[in-house]
């Protein structure tokens, strides 16, 4: 059985090891997540080469995924590197002051008295301490403690509701996008977007940079969560970010918001990715908790392109294991196959254009005949995208000769990126070697139903425009007729 659903695996101190590494994509890693909050602009670009070159090696086609650390709004540093808050205490954030104590401490965003006022919440180290506003004065934040515990250096600060102004690219995150583009990212996740605009500032930049990663919104505000439509639009994909997600909004709320997004991405055809603490006990476990189990699950049944490893595979113990870990999740709840009514009947109004046309009649046609495998010849991908937005058990061969397209395929649900140059213009004898290539790799047998997709003329991106029902071996009886 072919797992659908992808899996994308941060890497770090316990991943970037070669024969680690090589171990982690053996057991199914899809995509590498590179986290732009640590290392340097060398270390990204050597990461990189090294998943690419493992991945040739051991023939599969990975991608690499480019997180930017956004707008990090924190606490500074206190003399003795942690205090003890108690409930009822008062503390005050004072952006002018250099080195925290029991009284007070600084801010690296120093706009931080400007975003609140009497009667917010202010939520820290990501939900481990609650301070509410009593008060404003200059640059200083009087609050009560409402939640205690020990807070340390550089924790991070949330406004429960949102409403912190840091813009959603910083110089830093300018620069790394450049990073992005030298490094030919497939695709670049972008830190607490607001608005569809952030996306488009960030779209622009990279741009300019010369770079051609997809944009991968990652949906962490709660003015986010208001905004969607608008950032789908701007974007090519989402991540449902959970954890400042969950400070802002509330933990109980986010599992419905998960449901939301992934049904809102799909509908719209973009791409999902569902994250954090995904698998956060193998950290130092060598297995999940039964939790965890489900959490996975349930992403999978909800209908997510990929599902995410952070801490799990970065700075873990057990890298390789949760990958393999998750996979077996996604192999079994993908069993539990959700029929869907758009199998039965084309759902959305009529298609607006050749592709969405061609998109919908083999996913639509899949499920009705007992078709064993789609074979799509693509340039760009775009047609094969579409086809991953509607639910099939059936999986679609996305045969390119363009390396960049297939690096790009490999975050979308229900596709296998294939190495193909069909070795003519004739859609005839490309279409003959894809069956052999399917046949070769056992996805078909003689006598099976596949169906075909081609754009003509060959070689035009964006002009899949052929739909073939095929009988596998069928050709091949044909020839020898003639023959005889």
């Amino acid at each position: 059985m072919i797992r659908r659903t992808k899996i994308v695996a941060t890497l770090g101190p316990a991943s970037r090891d070669a024969k680690v590494l090589e171990r982690m994509i053996n057991a199914g890693v899809d995509v590498v997540r590179i986290n732009f909050s640590h290392g340097t602009k060398e270390e990204h670009i050597e990461c990189a080469e090294l998943a690419r070159s493992l991945a040739r090696a051991a023939g599969h086609a990975v991608g690499v995924l480019a997180d930017l650390q956004g707008p990090k709004i924190r606490i500074g540093k206190f003399e003795n590197n942690k205090i003890l808050l108690k409930t009822g205490d008062q503390f005050i954030l004072d952006a002018e002051c250099e080195l925290g104590n029991q009284e007070r401490v600084g801010l690296d965003y120093k706009e931080l008295p400007s975003d609140v006022e009497t009667g917010a919440t202010l939520i820290l180290d990501d939900g481990r301490i609650v301070l509410g506003v009593s008060e404003v004065k200059g640059s200083q934040v009087y609050c009560v403690v409402e939640q205690g515990g020990i807070l340390s250096n550089n924790k991070g600060i949330n406004r429960k509701g949102g409403g912190l102004s840091a813009p959603a690219l910083t110089g830093k995150d300018v620069e790394d996008i450049r990073t992005a583009a030298a490094l030919k990212a497939d695709y670049l996740a972008v830190s607490f977007p607001r608005s569809g605009d952030d996306m488009r500032w960030a779209r622009d930049v990279m741009r300019e940079a010369g770079g051609k990663s997809l944009l991968m919104a990652k949906i962490e505000r709660s003015e986010a969560i208001l905004a969607l439509d608008d950032i789908l639009e701007a974007s090519d994909a989402i991540m449902v970010a959970r954890g400042d997600l969950a400070v802002e909004v509330g933990d109980a709320v986010v599992p419905a918001l998960q449901k939301r997004m992934i049904r809102t991405a799909r509908a719209g055809n973009k791409l999902v990715v569902t994250a954090t603490q995904m698998m956060e006990s193998m950290v130092s476990s060598p297995i999940p908790t039964r939790a965890e189990v489900s959490d996975v699950a349930n992403a999978v049944l909800d209908g997510t392109d990929a599902v995410m490893l952070s801490a799990e595979s970065a700075t873990g113990q057990y890298p390789v294991e949760a990958v393999a870990a998750m996979a077996r999740v996604c192999l079994e709840a993908e069993k539990e196959y959700l029929v869907s009514s758009e199998n039965r009947r084309l759902q959305g109004g009529l298609p607006d254009n050749i592709e969405e046309a061609i998109a919908r009649a083999t996913m639509f046609t899949a499920g009705g005949l007992k078709i064993r495998a789609i074979a799509a010849l693509t340039q760009s991908g775009r047609t094969v995208l579409l086809m991953s937005r509607r639910s099939s058990t059936v999986p679609i061969f996305a045969l390119s000769p363009q390396e960049d397209t297939r690096r790009k395929m490999t975050l979308f649900r229900g596709v296998y990126p294939v190495k193909f140059g069909g070795g003519s213009n004739d859609p005839e004898i490309i279409l003959n070697h894809a069956e052999n290539e399917l046949l070769r790799r056992g996805a078909v047998r003689n006598g099976d139903l596949m169906i075909m997709t081609i754009g003509e003329p060959v070689g035009k991106a964006g002009g899949t425009n052929t739909m073939k029902i095929v009988k596998v071996g069928e050709h091949r009886k044909q020839e020898r007729k003639v023959e005889s």
